[in-house]
């Protein structure tokens, strides 16, 4: 393996923290972030993520045992704090062995960061405040992921680049912190752990690698698109709070507007309470990401991409994309020293 000594030593703690060569986590992309591609990304070095998303603890059960056949490496699995069978699918978890959790979607529910740490593993939190993020650090998490609205997906409100100076002087001394959002080259990553970061998170660099089974329209998509394609979707009822998504512009857009709109009638009419319809929201975001990425109905599913997406322009092995970004942040850091 090609040595990176400036970018290893500023990565140290995290690459210690997830057991893997490089600290450089494949963001958790429901459909995308599977065996193929969790297996290759730890193959490479990096710290590949399974993405629960809306799965049941058996396709949890099947998901991890099928990446184990894959690699003997690292890697962990994502899950959202709202899935009404989190605690089933921490005991999948521990069953199996999985040494990180990575909590997403929201506040961690009460015990589920003590069921993850009873378990043996370690726990990764987001936190879009830092009194927030300094609370959960309190509590028990073992690591924060600090993820800018930059990024694919469910997004916060508040740009990478102001979360990193925020977070990381208060927070990196002690605690373990990667930054996600934005990120598409070894000279950003570079940044960011100068200021402290233990490491990043990337999703959409490896959405439309090699091993991704990302249908081959939905990669041509990505590889069409500029940043600015990449929109945030818009809140039609503010009694109904959605976390807001960034993806591709498409009818699959609207089509979420159209949704918003159905599930704030249905909660109106007392039909159901706010947290069936927030479920709603989440089966909805399932549905139409499947349709896009297993599909390739690019029209009317759903394109969930960072702004980033206008670094992404080919296919691309796993190990080549890991490889470039540590040399791009090894040339990076070696420029510095110079000056």
């Amino acid at each position: 393996m090609t040595s990176y000594p400036k970018t290893s030593a500023l990565m140290a703690r995290g690459s210690e923290f997830l057991g893997s060569e490089y600290a450089i986590l494949c963001g958790a992309m429901s459909w995308v972030s599977e065996r193929n591609l969790v297996s290759a990304i730890s193959n490479a070095g990096g710290f590949g993520v399974i993405a629960c998303g809306a799965m049941t603890p058996d396709l949890l059960d099947t998901e991890i045992s099928e990446t184990k056949k894959l690699t003997d490496k690292p890697f962990g699995v994502n899950l959202i704090t709202m899935h009404p069978q989190l605690m089933e699918l921490i005991d999948v978890c521990g069953k199996h062995g999985v040494g990180h959790v990575v909590l997403a979607g929201g506040i961690p529910p009460k015990d589920s960061v003590e069921a993850i740490k009873a378990h043996g593993a370690r726990v990764l939190v987001f936190a879009p405040t830092l009194a927030l993020a300094k609370k959960l650090l309190r509590s028990g998490a073992d690591a924060l992921v600090i993820e800018g609205n930059e990024a694919g997906g469910h997004i916060g409100p508040v740009a990478t680049s102001i979360l990193a100076q925020e977070f990381l002087p208060e927070l990196a001394e002690d605690f373990i912190v990667f930054v996600a959002g934005g990120i598409g080259t070894g000279d950003m990553i570079a940044a960011y752990l100068e200021m402290g970061a233990a490491g990043v998170q990337l999703g959409t660099r490896f959405a439309c690698a090699t091993e991704s089974i990302a249908h081959p329209d939905f990669k041509k998509a990505f590889f069409r698109a500029k940043a600015r394609d990449a929109e945030t979707s818009v809140q039609v009822d503010p009694r109904l709070p959605v976390i807001p998504v960034r993806a591709l512009k498409n009818k699959g857009t609207e089509a979420f507007t159209a949704k918003q709109r159905e599930v704030a009638q249905l909660l109106d009419e007392g039909k159901v309470d706010m947290a069936e319809a927030q479920l709603q929201i989440e089966h909805f975001w399932a549905g139409a990401l499947r349709r896009a990425v297993i599909d390739g109905d690019v029209e009317g599913g759903s394109l969930m991409a960072g702004q980033s997406v206008s670094l992404v322009k080919e296919e691309e092995p796993v190990a080549e994309i890991i490889a470039r970004l540590m040399e791009e942040s090894e040339a990076a850091l070696t420029r510095r020293n110079r000056l």
